[in-house]
């Protein structure tokens, strides 16, 4: 197995450094899973910090087998201010992950797809209060739906200004950890949506896995997101094949980071794929990214590509990358 740059005390110290020197940082927690710190916001991107697949899969034809250390135990990770689940994937929608990460942080918001929210409530056994989401124009919904080929019409995007709490299951809140909980709030989004999260700006971007997947009222399953926090922008894309509506869709962000997966889409796995690596270094390129930095590999041994052909198309195309190493940190 390979060791984590970093991990445990070691990362928690470089955390607390770049909180005390009022530094913008972000680090690779593994996977899809990525900790940014500004001074005027935390975000932790689709973290998966536990071995729940490897267990689910143990003893199958298709086992999880994990290529490198854990960088974390979830609890241990404290002062998160949002959380992001992009589709309901058990690497991007982890109970083991999130319920003690919310445990440890019930300030915490999580942002997730509206389409998935039933699921998210079902994964995670109990329900949250919802926080208003910030509805777009009619135009840029519809601009937004001609990017993506979706036929116009206002029953395609739900339009709410606000949104109420969630009734709560009776027996829910017993116990220290539901009782932490209960200040939890769920956000959703849908693609050209955006919403204010504890002074973090999120933008709903459609994603392909494989295919850019809908519910039966026109909302995506899977989806991308750009943030905009302490003067940075970072997209986070999820997990993604390329489609006719995402680089529409990114064009106008400019991101100082794009946050890109790399491991491939092979039918083979058995798995839905991803970018390669020179789709994801053309992709970065594509929108304007002043640094693209890789995700989704060095996890599972089956579903794992190594960073070389990103890092060669990166280089013939101009594109500035980083390749962190599991728990490394990057200034911003």
């Amino acid at each position: 197995m390979k060791p984590t740059f970093q991990k445990d005390d070691a990362l928690l110290a470089d955390i607390a450094r770049a909180r005390s020197e009022g530094r913008a940082r972000l680090w690779w927690l593994g996977q899809s899973g990525f900790l940014l710190h500004t001074p005027a916001g935390t975000v932790l991107f689709d973290p998966y910090l536990s071995d729940s697949l490897t267990t689910k899969y143990a003893g199958t034809d298709k086992p999880h087998t994990r290529v490198t250390e854990r960088v974390i135990a979830p609890e241990r990770l404290t002062g998160i201010d949002v959380i992001t689940s992009s589709h309901n994937h058990t690497d991007h929608l982890d109970a083991e992950t999130l319920l003690p990460l919310l445990a440890t942080n019930p300030q915490a918001k999580l942002v997730i797809p509206r389409a998935n929210r039933d699921f998210v409530l079902e994964r995670l056994g109990r329900e949250f209060p919802l926080t208003p989401t910030l509805s777009p124009s009619e135009g840029e919904r519809e601009k937004h739906r001609q990017a993506a080929g979706k036929t116009s019409g206002a029953g395609n995007v739900v339009d709410r200004a606000s949104l109420s709490p969630l009734p709560r299951r009776g027996g829910e809140g017993q116990g220290e950890v539901n009782a932490r909980l209960n200040g939890c709030q769920l956000v959703e989004l849908d693609e050209g949506e955006s919403a204010s999260v504890a002074g973090v700006e999120f933008h709903g971007i459609p994603a392909a896995h494989n295919t850019v997947e809908r519910d039966e009222q026109g909302r995506c399953r899977f989806l991308g997101y750009v943030a905009r926090v302490g003067g940075k922008t970072i997209y986070h894309s999820g997990d993604t094949l390329m489609h006719d509506g995402l680089v529409p869709a990114l064009a106008r962000f400019a991101p100082d980071v794009a946050l890109v997966p790399i491991n491939g889409n092979r039918p083979e796995r058995r798995v839905a794929g991803n970018l390669n690596g020179r789709e994801a270094a053309g992709l970065a390129r594509a929108i304007g990214a002043r640094l693209a930095v890789p995700h989704h590999f060095d996890l599972f041994a089956f579903n794992t590509e190594p960073p070389d052909e990103f890092e060669a198309a990166c280089h013939a195309l101009g594109q500035p990358f980083r390749t962190l190493q599991n728990g490394e940190g990057v200034d911003l």
